[in-house]
């Protein structure tokens, strides 16, 4: 009703200036609900918004309106505020009307027609298949995963998206590492040290013990065949710049050895380790209820053929140059602070060239809209992939970044290391089993994605009205109390003298349930998640004071029934916008 009352207040005031000024009557007018409630139920800023083009004070031209301004049985009052706002007070009624739609609709409620069942593509977590994801990825899981859900409810055609980094640098560290853990099975006590820049974890070590099982010997190779012509590792204790340049030669040279002594055996163990990295990183994102349609690989683009047609058209259209040998992207031309390699001197094509062709990709198979989901660190690879999508010839407008603060973790006041290299990290399964599913998706989106998050584990476990996802599981439960104790048919609900509602409580709540489509609308329109949870928060704080202060289940059966629909209407509405976030409404706490 909400949405109608909009349209309805917008063709009253496009009826007020065609009397007014016809020669404006097809300017955009724009019905907003003001901050405070003092100010009305809806606002409209028409007047000076054309004070200038019509050379009046809008004050004056907001008057001109008012008086032209048709009757309507929704409106009770509309003034003149401020420097010309005009301010409607709409009828109770109309605000009420919202509960039956609530009602009628269901777990459609609030669903929009804005994306138009055009195709949407949404990447996201995209991590490294190198080990267990961590608390960091999580953040960028719970948005994504939210934003598809908020995407699809918006009306779009969404297709959710993980782009499997398994051509580059990192995977083969990740296969040497278990290599060498491997050997080490065979020979605890041999000679090979383990390069302190190589993957750790204990799951390298499980890796290991799996390929020693199935395949025994197979890919035993003697310690002084594994370190031919391999530099010495520098001191332990040196951080300089030289000696971390000395540990990756030294980490490079045992890849090389690794691929020339395994030959053919190199991709077995490179595939059983990708293998199982996907799997568990497949079952986490699952078990906290985020899927993917589509786990699209890297090293596709080069079995295609994709990246050399694409580096070879950026070249066709004179945006490459070669220098030093190498072949440079000229991205300063799209902004960027310099240009880039796309293939090295050696001939090898850079990720940033994979990373162009898997973008045109995308153009290719059809999405009008591209969303990527990157951590706040590649902000200023923004400028170069749209570059790089405008000079293929592409609008690059279709492609929007949402950029993802890492979340923080805190444990009893202590930040928790996170990297994956070193093996000391904090797992997102850990995160679930201490804190829940429900906790860990709703607290990853309670701040806009671009901003600093600390993840809170003591507020996350508290049962208290501090925690907001206790909050507002608390209000749908009471919802659901309410309803097993009025032990009516809930079909009957949509047809209750809602007229009986006239508390300032039961309006608020009323008008709150109006804003829920706007607020998909927007949280849609602008990719963010986290307006679906502020306005969760309001709500179930809405909710809670109307208990606190109301008797629902009162002897006059008819204000019974209307407070009874009114609940149930904010136990659906709640429920449709946890939905959204991925979040379980129990009906008991």
């Amino acid at each position: 009703m909400s949405h109608d009352l909009k349209s309805h207040l917008a063709e009253l005031m496009r009826a007020a200036l065609r009397s007014v000024a016809p020669s404006e009557a097809d300017s955009p007018i724009h019905i907003e609900r003001p901050k405070q409630a003092s100010h009305g139920d809806f606002s409209c800023n028409l007047a000076m918004q054309l004070a200038r083009s019509l050379k009046r004070n809008p004050r004056q031209l907001a008057q001109l309106l008012l008086a032209e301004l048709p009757m309507s049985p929704f409106v009770n009052d509309a003034e003149i505020a401020g420097a010309g706002f005009i301010n409607f007070h709409v009828s109770p009624a109309a605000k009420l009307e919202v509960v039956r739609d609530v009602l009628e609709q269901a777990r459609s409620f609030g669903c929009s027609t804005t994306g138009g069942k055009r195709k949407v593509v949404v990447e996201f977590v995209s991590a490294n298949p190198t080990g267990p994801l961590h608390v960091g990825h999580g953040r960028g899981a719970a948005y994504g995963g939210s934003l598809c859900k908020l995407l699809a409810f918006a009306g779009w055609d969404v297709t959710s998206e993980y782009y499997v980094n398994d051509a580059g640098r990192q995977m083969d560290i990740l296969t040497v590492s278990t290599w060498l853990r491997y050997l080490e099975l065979a020979d605890p006590d041999g000679q090979l040290p383990f390069p302190n820049n190589a993957y750790k974890g204990v799951y390298v070590r499980d890796m290991a013990r799996q390929l020693r099982a199935t395949h025994a010997d197979r890919y035993l190779r003697s310690p002084a065949s594994v370190l031919a012509g391999v530099p010495d590792l520098p001191d332990p204790e040196r951080t300089d710049a030289e000696a971390t340049q000395q540990r990756e030669a030294h980490l490079d040279a045992l890849i090389a050895n690794a691929k020339q002594l395994l030959d053919s055996d190199w991709e077995y163990v490179h595939d059983h380790v990708l293998t199982e990295q996907l799997a568990d990183c497949r079952n986490d994102l699952e078990d906290c209820g985020v899927h993917f349609d589509v786990w699209f690989s890297e090293r596709s683009l080069f079995a295609t053929g994709l990246v050399v047609r694409c580096v070879e058209q950026l070249a066709k259209a004179g945006y490459l140059y070669l220098q030093d040998g190498a072949r440079w992207f000229r991205s300063t031309a799209f902004g960027d602070e310099k240009d880039r390699v796309v293939q090295r001197e050696n001939g090898q094509y850079t990720y940033f060239a994979s990373d162009i062709a898997y973008h045109l990709n995308k153009y290719e198979r059809g999405f009008q809209r591209i969303v990527n989901v990157w951590g706040a660190d590649h902000h200023g690879y923004i400028s170069r992939v749209k570059g790089a999508i405008s000079a293929l010839g592409l609008d690059a407008e279709r492609l929007d970044v949402a950029l993802v603060q890492f979340a923080v973790l805190y444990r009893s006041g202590h930040k928790a290391q996170m990297s994956t290299r070193s093996g000391d990290f904090v797992t997102l399964r850990t995160l679930r089993e201490e804190v829940g599913n429900d906790a860990c998706r709703f607290f990853y989106v309670l701040r806009k994605s671009d901003q600093h998050l600390d993840f809170d584990l003591d507020l996350a476990k508290s049962q208290s009205n501090d925690n907001p996802v206790y909050y507002i599981q608390y209000a749908h439960a009471r919802v659901c109390s309410v309803l097993t104790l009025w032990a009516g048919d809930p079909e009957t609900l949509a047809t209750a003298n809602l007229a009986r509602l006239e508390s300032p409580h039961e309006l608020t709540l009323a008008a709150r349930l109006g804003e829920f489509a706007e607020t998909v609308e927007a949280a849609a329109d602008e990719l963010a998640p986290h307006l679906i949870a502020f306005y969760l928060k309001d709500l179930a704080a809405e909710f809670h004071s109307y208990y606190n202060a109301e008797r629902m289940l009162v002897d006059d059966l008819e204000l019974r029934d209307a407070r009874v629909a009114l609940a149930a209407a904010v136990g659906q509405v709640i429920r449709n916008g946890m939905a959204i976030l991925g979040v379980s409404c129990p009906e008991s706490m």
